[in-house]
């Protein structure tokens, strides 16, 4: 009887090990953490641009600047999150 063989030649096995990681590459959880940061660094920075701008100070040009780079940062994060959502649950839905 012929075992299946994967596309290395090599058995295909559940418990196969992962492949070290390429020096000086970030994992997935670090990139996305990044970027999450980062968006919160967009809306910490629009949120103290509006509150100059309601205090007297500030630029009305540089607060709507802030103010969109933060919510179109904040829709991209989403989207990337509805779709890292959606290919969790298709994984999920996949049968073994």
């Amino acid at each position: 009887m012929n075992a299946i063989r994967g596309l290395d030649g090599l058995p295909l096995s559940i418990d196969r090990p992962e492949p070290p990681a390429p020096a000086g590459a970030a994992s997935f959880a670090d990139v996305l953490g990044g970027a999450i940061g980062q968006v919160d660094a967009l809306q910490t920075k629009a949120d103290a641009e509006s509150e100059k701008l309601a205090l007297g100070g500030g630029n009305l040009h540089e607060t709507a600047l802030a103010l969109e780079k933060a919510d179109v940062a904040l829709k991209v994060l989403t989207r990337v999150r509805n779709k890292v959502v959606e290919a969790y649950n298709e994984v999920m839905r996949m049968t073994v």
